[in-house]
């Protein structure tokens, strides 16, 4: 299926997680969500419980390092639930990956997943750009083996970088539906233009975390037209 500008803002997660953010950005924000015509918004947990505006509502836990322990991370989502969040993006603990202690990673997913009942939906982030391709895909199996519903590349904040096309892909390919896998994928980080986003989805991705939403479909619209098609011979 070909991505178009209507597919994306459907799959978008249109984000703020800035550190500060007022309730008057806040406000600011959730304007420009329902003018762009997104179906959800990903913000902090401390911004919450917010007016819906026809919106849903994700937000983060464990955020941004995942070094909290598995009970904390369950009770800021439990928190969050009772808070009108529909969707959970938690952030794994990076020291039972570097270890290779799937066991003890599937149990910290479990944790939250729990608190976090359907149709409620968990998504998990993995900082896909600081791991190997060995613990992507270790740990997009212990994901799918807790009962999440996505495994997502990044929280966009870490200084080894965001969503690549090669982890959405590995991803993909290990728990995807191309593999008869039930878990969706979310490439989040440095996705700004529409050939960015464009890219992901033939790669594999069925969501996006994207703060760039606005420019993306206008970058889509002047690459797309007759004008910018003429240009570029």
């Amino acid at each position: 299926m070909t991505l178009t500008p209507e597919l994306f803002l459907a799959n978008a997660d249109h984000t703020l997680l800035a550190p500060g953010t007022t309730p008057a950005e806040l406000s600011d924000f959730m304007d420009q969500a329902v003018k762009l015509g997104v179906e959800r918004v990903c913000v902090s947990p401390s911004l919450l419980p917010v007016a819906k505006r026809g919106l849903e509502i994700v937000t983060v836990v464990g955020f941004p390092s995942g070094a909290h322990h598995s009970e904390i991370k369950a009770a800021e989502a439990a928190l969050a639930i009772a808070h009108g969040a529909d969707e959970i993006d938690m952030v794994v603990n990076a020291a039972f990956v570097r270890a290779a202690d799937w066991e003890a990673l599937e149990a910290e997913i479990r944790a939250v997943r729990m608190a976090v009942p359907a149709p409620h939906v968990l998504k998990v982030i993995l900082e896909t750009a600081a791991l190997t391709p060995e613990q992507i895909r270790s740990a997009s199996l212990a994901a799918a083996a807790a009962g999440a519903d996505f495994v997502k590349t990044s929280t966009g904040f870490s200084p080894a970088g965001g969503a690549s096309i090669e982890a959405v892909r590995m991803m993909s390919q290990t728990v995807g539906a191309s593999v008869g896998g039930i878990l969706g994928v979310k490439a989040s980080g440095g996705i700004r233009t529409a050939a960015d986003a464009r890219a992901m989805w033939e790669a594999g991705a069925t969501r996006f975390g994207v703060s760039a939403t606005a420019a993306i479909v206008a970058d889509w619209a002047s690459t797309e037209s007759p004008v910018a098609d003429r240009a570029g011979y």
